[in-house]
């Protein structure tokens, strides 16, 4: 094979090299840092107004440009998502099922799937054990991604069905962070310390609190925001 020969063999070579590179790399092949499942707390506690607060809130923190980086990734691994909402035993209703955001686009489908999405319930009791464990059988069928972490938002207290502790017990939620924000009124303290005791769970779990639902926004932005930055930073220190 001649000079000319050899330099087109070579480019031929690197250009089918840099293709399988690109391929390797492409949103869909992706790393998958975190699976993120919300659970929306949707009892009879949670009156039209606060509900409206919550759904709005989580749509606010979802379209802030650093949650924006922090889910679809920023060179790190993007994030899966799946919401639900839950209040009774029997009464868990997924808004949005299993997505990976590997762009702005998957952003914007979540946030219109939460502003599109009538409440599911809004006269039964606080099911907090039933919440975790439907949460726990979601990660069955989550992509494959390093880290897996269920957040609960709630008002009240566990008083219907089994408690939380329970639910832990029972569910596998070996490879599972649990994470809580309290809605807090005022009974705040008796909440918060209800929720480090019984409802998180796994390595790095934390309790953020809002100063009730017109906080919302402001405080599961600032939950994101911990659990997302915190799980690309210790990912890329262990690389």
């Amino acid at each position: 094979m001649g000079q000319h020969g050899k330099h087109r063999y070579l480019v031929k070579f690197w250009a089918l090299l840099l293709g399988l590179c690109a391929g390797l790399v492409s949103p869909a092949n992706a790393l998958c840092r975190q699976a993120l499942a919300l659970g929306l707390d949707v009892s009879s506690s949670v009156d039209a107004t606060e509900y409206a607060l919550q759904i709005d809130g989580l749509a606010q923190a979802l379209d802030d440009s650093d949650v924006r980086r922090a889910l679809t990734g920023s060179g790190s691994g993007h994030v899966a998502l799946l919401i639900y909402e839950w209040s009774g035993k029997n009464q868990q209703v997924i808004i949005q099922p299993w997505l990976e955001i590997t762009s702005e686009d998957e952003v914007n489908q979540v946030i219109a799937s939460l502003r599109n999405h009538p409440r599911s319930h809004d006269n039964f009791p606080t099911a907090l054990g039933y919440a975790m464990g439907f949460g726990a059988i979601q990660f069955a069928n989550s992509p494959n991604c390093f880290r897996r972490t269920l957040d609960i938002s709630g008002d009240g207290l566990n008083n219907d069905g089994y408690r939380p502790k329970l639910a832990i017990l029972n569910f596998d939620f070996a490879t599972i962070t649990v994470n809580g924000l309290v809605i807090a009124g005022d009974d705040a303290d008796e909440l918060t310390t209800y929720y480090q005791n019984e409802v998180i769970y796994g390595w790095g779990a934390f309790v953020e609190v809002a100063a009730g639902y017109s906080d919302y926004a402001r405080a599961i932005k600032r939950k994101l925001l911990r659990e997302l930055t915190v799980m690309a930073v210790s990912q890329l220190e262990g690389q």
